[in-house]
């Protein structure tokens, strides 16, 4: 069943026969216990008053067994010969023996003797043995539960008073129970079925919405719209919101990823451009060859691309790698490698503590370099690097003496292809990459990276990584 309405109204309908028939054999079960011990009881009352006529000395052939149609008995002595039986009965079975007719071999009572203590009589007062069978009375074969009582007579012979009394009344009775719950299951079981069809129906009315509302925003591409929110608080209700919240971002991705390629080729286009203009005069006019301007956009070109390859890596969701990278002389490397006619950074690096953290050494090395670049691109003469610890972190600062960065464009520099001086060349400026791949690697590594204002009024670009967890050498 592909339909959720369908499989909830099976399930739900499965669950409820499954407990009706669990609780209608119960109440077969004890409504057939309770009918068979009261016609226990019946006929262990019948027994008795047998039983109470022997104690006092009623011979066998006097015995009063006039209800003998209804609860027919048998009276046994200890070796199971028959003594006396009810008129009618013509066959018993379940009471220890088949016989219904008295043996002549059986121990006879003295009915002259009347000097004999009737105390000796005596009918046992624990409980009966119940068991059912059937007899015949006649000529007519019913179901009986019998019970079967004791009593000692004043010749001090043990004979058993087998007494039945139907169960047609119990059978009738759960006959009549099992057929009405056997003509109620069904309806009730489809009125199950109907009503969790209906209610379900109901329940998912709201995601039936909500799936036409994706399946129209599929087929349109416009992720402006979004689906439609239930008034109610429940599950429905938060899966709407949530998918609502995944639209936005969504199309939040796509706007960016969108404004990236635009951006990328705008930026990809003017190195070309110049480059291909240039070799196309040097082709024509080899004397007019820019060398130095050809290679110049050739290396732009270049780093552009390969900040735009690691920019599409970082979004893919590529992990920084596990090795151990020492902050300091990370650092002390990048500012070895700045080109003499920057401004030449001062590099300090605390004494005391460890500078180790976990991570990719080519991409913390980016984040560096880029944040060097930007310092001195924008210093007026000096900038420093300063390497620390702090707790359980360790911290990167460069500062530079430049005109800083205003509060309301701190965040904003951070975004890809943003250059706030907007009359910079694009030579001295760069593509607008360099701090957005900077923060991007920082966050990647479970750091941040911030902006603010240095001491000197100039800018200071703060890098938090965690540091590297210190393994404690084993026991020697």
């Amino acid at each position: 069943m592909r339909s959720v309405r369908a499989r909830a109204a099976l399930g739900a309908t499965l669950v409820v026969a499954v407990a009706l028939v669990v609780a209608g054999l119960a109440v077969l079960t004890v409504l057939r216990g309770n009918l068979t011990d009261r016609a226990g009881l019946e006929a262990e009352v019948a027994a008795r008053e047998v039983a109470g006529q022997i104690a006092l000395g009623v011979p066998y052939t006097d015995l009063e067994l006039d209800d003998e149609e209804t609860h027919p008995v048998q009276v046994t002595d200890e070796a199971g010969r028959v003594v006396a039986v009810s008129k009618d009965l013509e066959a018993v079975s379940g009471t220890g023996t088949d016989e219904v007719a008295p043996t002549s071999s059986a121990p006879a009572r003295d009915d002259d003797d009347d000097d004999d203590d009737p105390a000796r009589s005596e009918v046992s007062s624990g409980t009966p043995d119940f068991v059912s069978g059937t007899a015949t009375v006649d000529g007519e074969r019913a179901d009986y539960r019998f019970a079967a009582v004791e009593v000692t007579t004043e010749r001090d012979v043990t004979l058993t008073v087998h007494a039945g009394a139907p169960l047609a009344a119990e059978q009738e009775a759960v006959d009549t129970v099992r057929n009405a719950m056997l003509t109620g299951l069904p309806l009730m079981l489809l009125v199950v079925a109907v009503v969790t069809w209906m209610v379900t129906r109901r329940a998912l009315r709201p995601v039936e919405g909500i799936r036409r509302e994706l399946a129209a925003i599929t087929a349109s591409e416009d992720l402006g719209r979004r689906v439609p929110e239930p008034g109610s608080r429940d599950e429905i209700a938060r899966l709407a919101r949530t998918t609502n919240e995944t639209l936005t971002v969504l199309e939040a991705s796509v706007d960016r990823q969108r404004r990236f390629v635009a951006d990328a080729s705008h930026e990809l286009r003017s190195p070309i451009a110049s480059l291909r203009t240039q070799l196309e005069v040097g082709e024509a006019h080899p004397e007019l060859l820019d060398v130095p301007g050809a290679v110049a956009d050739t290396v732009r070109l270049q780093v552009l691309a390969a900040d735009l390859l690691l920019l599409a890596r970082l979004d893919a969701g590529e992990r920084p790698g596990k090795a151990v990278v020492e902050l300091g002389a990370l650092v002390r490397e990048e500012v070895s490698q700045r080109p003499a006619d920057r401004i030449p950074p001062e590099v300090a690096v605390a004494d005391r503590g460890s500078y180790e953290v976990v991570g990719s050494r080519g991409q913390l090395a980016r984040v560096v370099g880029n944040l060097l670049d930007n310092a001195q691109r924008h210093a007026e003469g000096s900038v420093t690097v300063t390497v620390r610890p702090d707790g359980s972190e360790v911290l990167v600062e460069v500062t530079d003496d430049g005109a800083g960065v205003a509060p309301a464009e701190q965040d904003r520099i951070f975004e890809r292809f943003v250059r706030l001086d907007d009359a910079r060349s694009r030579d001295d400026g760069g593509a607008g990459l360099g701090l957005a791949i900077a923060r991007d690697v920082a966050t990647r590594h479970g750091g941040t990276l911030t902006v603010g204002t240095a001491p000197g009024g100039g800018a200071r670009f703060t890098l938090r990584l965690p540091a590297a967890p210190v393994t404690r050498p084993g026991p020697g």
